[in-house]
């Protein structure tokens, strides 16, 4: 069988095999998906996927306690990187979206169960109403895919059938993933 068409060179091939569409319960992984996400709005994912390590080291490994901390200095930074995406709105979305994490965090317990709330019907938009920037309806539904909130592949896919078929994916086989990707 087929995997899903968008996936057909690297590195999307191993995203697609490995991450997309696992659910996701690591708080910082989450964040990562989030910052990736919103850097990708008008761009190709696979332009993202190439940059990834390149974010992690320029956003800190994604540690939201130190990007809520940057100031002008790392803006500045972070503007002549050419690893990343030097988009001054898109980078200051990302350290904006740190606090706003960090408040969602304090006030859930977790990342992880705010956003997992909204499985099951409630709109995500919820996000844009807390303060987080470059969190619309698309960059909300890439999320919601990518973090196995929906599973989004082809009922032809091999992986739509590893990962729970239709609707949400399975939560054991997330929590292993996301276990294994947050090492």
């Amino acid at each position: 069988m087929p995997r899903c068409p968008w996936a057909t060179t690297e590195p999307n091939i191993t995203y697609h095999d490995e991450e997309w569409g696992v659910p996701v319960h690591d708080d910082r992984l989450l964040f990562e998906f989030l910052i990736l996400e919103g850097a990708q709005a008008g761009l190709s994912w696979t332009t993202i996927l190439k940059k990834r390590d390149n974010y992690r080291k320029a956003f800190d490994g994604f540690r939201a306690d130190k990007i809520a901390r940057y100031g002008a200095r790392d803006v500045r930074r972070l503007l002549g990187d050419a690893g990343i995406v030097r988009n001054r709105l898109k980078i200051t979305a990302a350290i904006e979206n740190a606090k706003m994490f960090l408040a969602v965090r304090k006030e859930f317990g977790t990342f992880d169960a705010y956003l997992w709330s909204f499985v099951g019907g409630k709109p995500i938009k919820m996000l844009v109403r807390r303060g987080f920037k470059f969190v619309g309806s698309t960059i909300c539904y890439a999320l919601m895919q990518a973090t196995g909130m929906v599973n989004d592949h082809l009922v032809t896919c091999p992986r739509h059938a590893e990962l729970g078929g239709i609707g949400r994916a399975s939560e054991a086989t997330g929590m292993k993933r996301a276990r294994k990707q947050s090492v």
